[in-house]
């Protein structure tokens, strides 16, 4: 028999109703927002359990990211997927149904990889054993993930970005106070600078992880339950006699599932494969582990935190951009699929080429700012690696792109031959130079580099892309080294005349975000519509009437 469609009052997806800009903009503006509160609070938590305690925590928490990507983080994107095709139709019982296979999924797989984690601890992280007790406290945080994660992926079915990126916010929010507060009192009962103190600090930290999850599952039940009677309403409106039996539902969400494990697993596993290799390789020159431990205290504590805020950017224009593309190349619209694939790249580029020129030319201030004490160490590392925030940036995006054409293994297999030229290029720098963190700061820049090159390849392989070099790599690289010129003198004669860190930068900053906005409008030849689609387009807009470099 046929299936009666139901005429529901849930909104459904739909390609006018989900403006792409808006959509990248709300969950970008999350995504900067999470990432700076995530920044600030690194300031005090440094000052607590310090380079060697961050190299605890940073080693457990490579792990704890790898297996919470296997385990439950491409649900979202599949649950989104599945359930916005079944409303499209009208068919919301299985909608529904879609739901609690997904809510099923992640019990056991979440359940699973919870008990791996603790139970294994001590071999995830047997290099560095102090790391131990920090990975077991993160065991528990896995199985939360996945319910928060099915809640986030249900209601952007229904294209909404919001409940998904205020529940990031709190998360980010509670995450901060109690990673501050729990470091702070499990480390006092130790000396400070010794390595208890530092471990038990680390252990502190993450259970800040755990809270911020808990917080985002309440809000997001929340954001559930201001929509649970519509949905109950609408699926009582779906007169279907045909209801999609659970097995094939499951079936469905597996098949989208499996392939974004395998590509989670290649992308992930390059911080934990770094890390063994890292401690591997500097063990056998005869580093102590106290030193290594530092020295990748301040890669993933410092440089990795630092790197990650921009290109946090480039990952919710993609996550925005997959529908859009998707809907555009299935329809055969080659024009409108090149143009939402200029659109995306132009907004990632110009916003994270100026940041990673400003990172380059202002390190030591800003790291001395955030991690009062640090050694020289973390400026250089951030001075040698600011070129990656371009590079992770650029492969996010192609591979969100590909993923959105169907091509959803060829970004996985990019990103596999990358991951072996990368740990072959990093062994040798490990074992025959004495770079040892520059080495692995210098690793990821060429990991990432490789992924764009593979990944456009493909693109032109599959797309026949026509990127406007100009407007989307040459004026916002042309405005943002002038603006790092800039930068930099503002900075240096500002903190001659006051001698104060802090203002001195953010004066910097600031004459720095005015020059860049003023050098993009006269070097890239922007239409009024590309300058709206910006972070504050409408102020930077109405400065270009002002001064008349755009009617």
């Amino acid at each position: 028999m046929g299936k009666k469609k139901a005429s529901g009052r849930i909104t459904k997806p739909s390609g006018k109703g989900s403006n792409f800009a808006f959509q990248a903009a709300v969950l970008a503006g999350a995504g900067i927002l999470s990432r700076v509160i995530g920044l600030l609070y690194r300031s005090p938590l440094y000052n607590i359990i310090g380079d060697e305690g961050n190299g605890y925590y940073g080693t457990a928490y490579a792990v704890y990211a790898m297996i919470l990507m296997i385990s439950t983080y491409s649900i979202p994107t599949a649950v989104s997927k599945i359930i916005s095709g079944k409303l499209a139709l009208g068919e919301y019982k299985s909608a529904r149904r879609v739901f609690k296979c997904a809510f099923a999924y992640v019990v056991v797989a979440g359940g699973i990889a919870a008990v791996i984690t603790y139970v294994f601890a001590p071999w995830f992280v047997a290099d560095q054993p102090n790391a131990i007790i920090s990975l077991r406290i993160f065991a528990p945080t896995i199985f939360l993930a996945g319910f928060l994660a099915i809640f986030r992926g249900y209601l952007q079915a229904y294209n909404t970005m919001v409940p998904t990126s205020i529940s990031q916010i709190l998360e980010q929010i509670a995450n901060a106070v109690v990673s501050v507060l729990a470091a702070y009192v499990l480390s006092k009962p130790f000396v400070p600078g010794s390595s208890e103190y530092a471990k038990y600090g680390a252990a502190g930290s993450s259970m800040g992880t755990g809270a911020g999850v808990l917080c985002g599952i309440i809000f997001i039940l929340m954001a559930y339950a201001g929509k649970r009677k519509e949905i109950k309403e609408s699926i009582k409106l779906d007169t279907s006699v045909e209801v999609e039996p659970y097995g094939k539902l499951f079936k469905q969400i597996i098949a989208i599932v499996t392939p974004i494990v395998f590509a989670a697993l290649v992308y992930n596993i390059v911080a934990p494969v770094d890390m063994k290799v890292f401690y591997s390789i500097l063990g056998d020159k005869g580093v102590d582990k106290l030193t290594m431990a530092n020295l990748y205290g301040i890669y993933s504590g410092q440089f990795i935190v630092l790197m990650n805020v921009p290109v946090a950017i480039a990952a919710s224009v993609g996550i925005a951009l997959i529908p859009n593309i998707s809907g555009a190349y299935t329809k055969g619209d080659m024009k409108e699929s090149n143009r939402l694939l200029n659109e995306a790249l132009s907004i990632t580029m110009l916003v994270t080429i100026p940041c990673a020129v400003g990172l380059g030319v202002l390190a030591e201030p800003i790291m001395q700012l955030l991690f009062k004490g640090a050694g020289p160490e973390s400026a250089k590392s951030l001075l040698f690696g600011c070129i990656a925030v371009v590079f992770y940036s650029l492969s996010t995006v192609t591979t969100s792109v590909l993923q959105g054409i169907g091509k959803v293994m060829e970004p996985v297999k990019n990103a596999t031959i990358a991951l072996l030229l990368h740990l072959i290029f990093l062994a040798a720098l490990l074992k025959y130079t004495k770079l040892d963190l520059y080495a692995l700061v210098i690793g990821t820049t060429f990991y990432a580099l490789l992924m764009c090159i593979f990944n456009s390849y493909s693109l032109n392989k599959y797309q026949k892309t026509r990127t406007d070099i100009k407007k989307v790599f040459v004026a916002p690289a042309i405005a943002s080294l002038l603006m790092g010129g800039v930068a930099l003198s503002v900075y240096r004669l500002s903190y001659m005349l006051i001698k104060i860190n802090v203002v001195s930068l953010f004066i910097a900053i600031f004459v720095a975000i005015v020059f860049y906005a003023l050098m993009i409008i006269v070097v890239g030849g922007y239409s009024e519509e590309e300058l709206m689609s910006l972070p504050k387009g409408a102020a930077i807009v109405r400065f270009a009437k002002k001064l008349k470099l755009i009617k």
